[in-house]
């Protein structure tokens, strides 16, 4: 028997496969241990075979090991595979629907990230998950001393000068026993305000020597966070067959809800990566703060969006802009040419 395309349902301990033959009949179903299925995946299926499985955890470090073996791997996002899942949801169920889902033409797939955008990646998610540590911490801060008539203005700016004051004050009525306990939230904050400045620095050295990045950072509204993030989460943007279909993937396109011909476009999608579609948004609102002092075309057409509409519409309208440019520039290898020639 010869396996023409090959599900793989991935998991911690046990990977379930299902295979078919040229004649799209079933011939190979099996359960494999983590030790061993790249073993048995090598003794049954010959090189040039299509293997595909869900873009989930780990899926990018298995893909570029099959890539190595020579065989065609295809990511598919899980919300496109659940469709094809027959009767009850288990593990032998989901390979067949891996399986069916990447045979059809018509299919989206995930191109395969690379080691260096995981490493750039995992910056972001490290940076991301410190910013909220820091950010819970200061409001557990901001709770404690509420109760002992202790506040601060909004901004963890206000908070940072108020600490060393309340902790010097000795008439404020705070406890030694909660002055212990404050003291010990203070330096968790200057501990986390520190490797966030170290990850921040990294990105920044991360933008300055990527090509990509530093070609993406000539757009207004992106920097080097904005820019690197792009970098790892979109990598080759040739996946994307135009700018509109990349800004659809970030979520940055209206949501349809049209139905016998009568059109109804409702707010964005939200689909796709949400810490991107997040730093692109605030990315255009710095842009829309000083889009009135300038006469440039995208200044005048953000502006007019924003007297016309609404500010929250035209920071969308613009990270949506955003966003196509940069598939230009990264698919097109080219710089931002702010006005046509």
């Amino acid at each position: 028997m010869k396996l023409i395309r090959v599900g793989v349902d991935l998991a911690k301990n046990v990977f379930q496969v299902h295979g078919v033959d040229q004649s799209e009949k079933a011939v190979w179903w099996s359960k494999l241990v983590r030790a061993d299925w790249i073993k048995a995946l090598l003794a049954q299926i010959e090189p040039g075979c299509e293997i595909g499985m869900e873009a989930c955890s780990g899926a990018h470090h298995w893909a570029r090991v099959l890539q190595a073996h020579g065989y065609r791997v295809k990511l598919i996002a899980p919300q496109f595979v659940k469709p094809y899942v027959k009767s009850n949801k288990n593990d032998a169920n989901d390979a067949e629907a891996i399986c069916e889902a990447m045979s059809r033409p018509s299919m989206r797939f995930v191109t395969v990230k690379t080691v260096a955008q995981q490493d750039i990646q995992a910056v972001h998610r490290v940076r991301t998950s410190l910013v909220d540590q820091r950010k819970g911490t200061a409001n557990q801060i901001r709770g404690l001393t509420s109760e002992y008539g202790l506040t601060a203005p909004k901004e963890l700016v206000h908070l940072r000068a108020a600490i060393p004051r309340w902790l010097e004050d000795l008439d404020n009525g705070l406890s030694e026993r909660f002055r212990r306990l404050l003291r010990g939230l203070w330096e968790d904050i200057l501990a986390l305000d520190r490797r966030v400045t170290e990850l921040e620095r990294e990105i920044e050295e991360i933008g300055r020597h990527d090509p990509v990045a530093v070609r993406l950072q000539q757009l207004r509204g992106i920097g080097p966070i904005t820019a690197t993030a792009l970098v790892a989460t979109i990598g080759d943007a040739s996946q994307f067959a135009s700018g509109r279909q990349m800004a659809a993937s970030l979520g940055l396109t209206p949501r349809q809800n049209s139905s016998g011909g009568k059109e109804r476009l409702l707010g964005i999608s939200k689909k796709g990566d949400t810490y991107l579609r997040c730093l692109l948004i605030h990315g255009a609102r710095a842009v829309l703060r000083t889009a009135q002092a300038k006469t440039d075309r995208l200044s005048t057409w953000v502006t007019r969006i924003a007297i016309t509409r609404h500010p929250n519409i035209a920071a969308v309208a613009l990270a949506n802009k955003t966003a196509r440019i940069a598939w230009a520039m990264m698919s097109r290898g080219t710089d931002y040419h702010p006005e046509p020639a």
